[in-house]
């Protein structure tokens, strides 16, 4: 034995001991216990590159979770290994790189062809030092924070010693030797071994740490002087007579108005500055479905499509997907934050900005493309808003297609050259209490929106020492978009020299209508927005606090029963956690009395609840609907209630966003079981009808109809004023403002004060609904329609009788009612 490799063992131990005391691992992945090992074989573990520090931490760590050793040597049959065996790292010299060595499997591979008895398994080990955010940073923290490229020595140590509590270990899928044994010779078999282990560390580094970022100069100057960006300028140039080095220097200022200059010291900043923001305003934020990322982040170009609710959802996403060992994503934001102070800071964490309109200025859409195009040909991950501007009314808003359109082009272009596959993967982030929704009621009321600007953000500071609950963050369906394209555009591959193919403005609507389904489908339910559902279905705003709780433990087992959404996540607890919860943080106020409290929402904070309930009124769409129909009939048979509600669920579930069913007549059933086990209907021959003497279960099926109430009179509304006159009187928009003029009317008449009830959007997204379904068709920019939409709308009594003024009283009313909500 060599006098370093006596040395080397005698100082092993200590240096062991020093290290367990020293590291603090931040993240272990996956749990070592739910690791897959096979008992019977021995255990090799392969780290990506030689570091002392490496195999110390990892004997540590699998002594202390009972996992096979990683320290000292492993001997099987007549070959002695490390226990932990790194990658060999090619030498490098001033004047050149040598070439790498061969990878220490060879004698494995030899010995196990002889005897297949002698497999093992070789377990990957990735460990990031400074990667994941930790309690401290600062510059020393900052300067040691892995990256992409190898430490030396003296790196090494200094980021174990800065970073030594802040440390991620990712745990590889077993491999099986004999598994990756084939006809070649050895030699040959041990660099395919080695190929596929560094392929792996690879695709775990770029998930981790993204790709290779760029120097922000070279990006823009390359911006500029692409062929595309360079046809333009000439085109400019000969069109408005001006000079071809002026276009030129205005693409770069363009280039530097858009890029980000993400670097990794800002990153470790802001995500120790959010985790201290979190703890101050949040409770907590719960995440649900991140492995759905984290199965494709490896080998596929990520963009994030959040639903869009606050300004906090730009910080939020970033922060979830750094603290559990994902890239951050490049973010799209609208030039309005690009303000002093702020812009700077969200640009070095990554954010992009863009301008709100850039249709009649080609030169900047140009760039702008360009720039898009080239971190989606890179495999940087990006994050957008497809709805283009933050909910008013909690619904979420129709998807626009800027964006989608730009994205889609360039992965086409990317396609022509074999690029990297790409996932939109659907993010839904609920709050239980949001900062802006006093703007929010403002906006709604006609208020106009406010300027950001740095003056904005000390508002905000001033609110931090209030309560504001719980933060969710769903990931919803991953969806591949070379998958979607081959279900809407078959042979789409064949034709990807057409920049702009035919067939884009028809998938993109369709790929927007898609993505904005799989982000309500991952919604969240939290005590706010169940109690919100509740109290705002009630006439005056006001239950008893024992007849709440019955109705949100209902509608919580109709989720699970039926769940409105494929994702849809529901809040722990119990019904009197969760009221007291809501009392807490404001939302509601609870009134004593001697035969029972009562829980009171005044109009101000109606108003608030409204936007929390329409965050997750669709997945309630289908039990509302089904309790309404026997509001004023009392029995139902299935085939009846079939054809009821047929004709307009495809409308309501365009509104409202949902993924219709592969079956309405077998989910009808369902539902109705449902209903019959919680004692709202009753089974007999004839098939289902409401209770006769239970007051209670009554009055709980009336408030679970009353969730669909406001948007079926939306639809009797219109469908009242369009039936009123011949086809081929109204335009979309006359037929749109009429109807909101009437929705207004009637909520002061009624003294309700709910805004989002006469939202234009709503109206409008009936128009494009009712001609999706070929009920309407323009004819010379007039509404045409035919008997089938009158008979349709007599079969759901949605015509006005004669005699009767107009009223929102909604479908399947025998007689219209006085009370419009």
């Amino acid at each position: 034995m060599s006098l370093a490799r006596m040395l080397a063992g005698a100082l092993r131990a200590p240096l062991e001991r020093l290290m367990a005391r020293w590291a603090r691992i931040r993240l272990i992945e996956p749990d070592p216990e739910a690791l897959p090992l096979e008992p019977t074989l021995p255990t090799l573990y392969v780290l990506p590159h030689p570091a002392l520090s490496d195999t110390l931490l990892l004997a540590s760590l699998t002594r202390a979770h009972g996992l096979p050793a990683a320290g000292g040597r492993r001997t099987i049959g007549a070959v002695t290994l490390p226990a932990s065996v790194p990658l060999p790292a090619a030498s490098r010299r001033l004047w050149r790189r040598t070439r790498r060595p061969e990878a220490p499997f060879l004698s494995l591979i030899e010995q196990c062809r002889r005897d297949p008895a002698r497999d093992v398994q070789l377990v990957p080990v990735s460990i990031f030092w400074g990667r994941a955010p930790g309690k401290r940073f600062g510059f020393w923290q900052l300067l040691a924070a892995d990256s992409w490229q190898l430490t030396g020595r003296l790196r090494r140590l200094l980021s174990v010693v800065v970073n030594g509590k802040d440390v991620e270990v990712h745990l590889g899928t077993p491999l099986r030797l004999s598994e990756l044994l084939d006809a070649r010779e050895a030699r040959l078999t041990n660099r395919k071994v080695a190929r596929l282990l560094r392929v792996h560390f690879r695709r775990l580094r770029i998930r981790v740490l993204g790709p290779d970022l760029s120097h922000r100069r070279t990006l823009i100057e390359g911006v500029a002087a692409s062929p595309e960006v360079r046809r333009v300028i000439r085109e400019v140039a000969t069109a408005e007579q001006r000079s071809v080095a002026r276009l030129e220097g205005r693409a770069r200022r363009y280039g530097r108005e858009i890029a980000s200059n993400m670097t990794y010291p800002v990153l470790r900043f802001m995500a120790g500055l959010l985790r201290r923001l979190w703890n101050r305003l949040y409770d907590g934020v719960a995440v649900h479905g991140l492995e759905r990322v984290k199965a494709v982040a490896g080998d596929h170009t990520l963009v994030y499509v959040p639903c869009h609710r606050s300004h906090i959802d730009y910080l939020l996403l970033s922060y979830v997907l750094y603290r559990d060992g994902l890239m951050p994503p490049h973010i799209a934001a609208g030039r309005n934050l690009d303000m002093p102070l702020v812009g700077p800071l969200l640009r070095r964490g990554g954010a992009f900005f863009m301008r709100r309109s850039f249709r009649d200025n080609r030169l900047y859409a140009t760039v702008f493309n360009e720039y898009l195009h080239r971190l989606i040909a890179r495999g940087h991950p990006l994050e957008y808003f497809i709805e283009g501007g933050r909910s008013r009314s909690g619904r979420m808003l129709p998807a626009r297609p800027g964006m989608l359109s730009m994205t889609l082009r360039s992965y086409l272009r990317s396609a022509r050259g074999g690029g990297q596959p790409l996932v939109f993967v659907p993010v839904y982030i609920g709050y239980e209490r949001i900062l802006e929704s006093g703007s929010y009621q403002r906006e709604l009321h006609g208020g106009r929106k406010r300027k950001e600007s740095p003056w904005g953000l000390l508002r905000v500071v001033g609110r931090l020492r209030q309560p504001f609950g719980q933060v969710t963050v769903n990931i919803g369906e991953p969806l591949s978009l070379s998958a979607f394209l081959d279900a809407e555009v078959p042979g789409w591959r064949r034709r990807l020299d057409d920049p702009r193919p035919p067939w884009l403005a028809r998938v993109v609507p369709g790929l927007g209508e898609t993505l904005s389904r799989r982000i309500n489908a991952a919604a969240a339910l939290n005590p706010v927005n169940l109690v919100a559902l509740v109290l705002l279905a009630t006439p005056h705003h006001a239950i008893e606090a024992s007849l709440l709780k019955r109705q949100l433990a209902l509608l919580v087992a109709l989720q699970q029963r039926l769940p409105g959404g494929r994702h849809a996540s529901l809040p722990d607890g119990t019904p009197d956690a969760w009221l007291d919860r809501v009392l807490a943080l404001g939302m509601v106020e609870r009134r004593p009395h001697p035969l029972g409290d009562i829980i009171v929402a005044d109009d101000h904070r109606a108003g608030l609840l409204g936007w929390y309930r329409n965050n997750v009124l669709h997945l309630f769409a289908l039990a509302g609907l089904t309790a309404f129909a026997f509001r004023h009939q009392a029995c139902h048979d299935l085939d009846d209630l079939e054809a009821l509600l047929a004709p307009g669920w495809p409308i309501l579930t365009r509104e409202l966003m949902i993924s219709a069913p592969a079956s309405l007549r077998e989910d009808l059933a369902t539902m109705l079981d449902a209903l019959v086990e919680a004692g709202l209907l009753e089974r007999h021959a004839e098939g289902w009808r409401r209770p006769r003497e239970a007051l209670e279960a009554g009055e709980q099926l009336r408030m679970l109809g009353g969730l669909m109430q406001p948007s079926l009179e939306r639809g009797y509304l219109l469908l009242s004023v369009l039936l009123s006159e011949p086809a081929g009187h109204f335009t979309a928009d006359e037929l749109t403002a009429r109807s909101r003029e009437l929705a207004e009317r009637l909520a002061l008449l009624s003294g309700l004060d709910a805004p989002e009830f006469f939202d234009t959007r709503l109206f409008s997204g009936l128009v494009e609904s009712l001609e999706a379904q070929g009920w309407l068709y323009t004819e010379n920019g007039r509404l045409m329609f035919d008997d089938r939409l009158r008979e349709a709308a007599q079969q759901m009594n949605c015509t006005p009788k004669v005699g009767h003024p107009i009223q929102p009283s909604g479908c399947f009313y025998e007689e219209p009612v006085q009370r419009p909500l």
